[in-house]
């Protein structure tokens, strides 16, 4: 798909698939079957508070302990299960460790596959066909377009999930972090950090 200045992945018309979700939504609210306060309010936890909560409590952890570090990149679904964090689409998941040598994002070219008990609701951009065609071609531009801009030494390993397995990233602990607490550290794990499309939040950001 051509690039240009207008097609950004935040910038996209739904899909097919949206619109459908969005005509019935607005015919149940309609017939005042549904709220939508009540609704933006539940969707809301799911994509920016109880998903993304789970996969930075894993970070954070991951982070403070490096036994428990070893074992998730290891085994992952082992550790996962121990925490109750395994359940329905992230029955097998891997986690991919960034460095300052090898940078990692996921993007799943077929659909949308995505590990919903770590980061709850997939964004729009992930689903849409832009992100998901452009992310394998050219990772570097799309990276920069989300802010992130990597060293020239440092590689980009795109990894696409499938029905079988999905995939977390475990961003790069920031400096100027030694001694925080795990509770701490969770504030510095945003979702998109955990898909490869940012970093994690600088401690200057976010008061230990």
């Amino acid at each position: 798909m051509p690039h240009d200045h207008h097609d950004h992945p935040h910038s996209l018309l739904p899909s097919e698939p949206a619109l459908r979700v969005k005509a019935l939504e607005t015919i149940l609210t309609r017939k005042g079957l549904i709220d939508p306060a009540a609704l933006d309010a539940i969707i809301d936890t799911y994509e920016n508070k109880v998903g993304p909560q789970n996969g930075a409590r894993v970070v954070a952890r991951a982070w403070s302990d490096p036994a428990f570090r070893a074992a998730l990149l290891e085994d992952a679904d082992k550790i996962l299960d121990e925490m109750a964090l395994n359940g329905r689409q992230g029955e097998h998941v891997v986690v991919v460790e960034n460095t300052p040598e090898r940078h990692n994002m996921v993007v799943c070219t077929l659909c949308s596959c995505y590990p919903w008990p770590l980061l709850g609701i997939p964004p729009g951009w992930y689903k849409s066909d832009a992100y998901r065609a452009r992310a394998v071609r050219e990772p570097r531009k799309v990276l920069a377009e989300f802010g992130v801009t990597l060293p020239a030494d440092t590689s980009v390993r795109v990894w696409d999930p499938t029905a079988e397995v999905r995939y977390l990233v475990l961003p790069m602990r920031p400096e100027g972090t030694d001694g925080w607490s795990e509770e701490a550290l969770m504030t510095l794990v945003n979702r998109d950090s955990m898909i490869g499309t940012a970093l994690a939040t600088p401690a200057s950001e976010t008061p230990a």
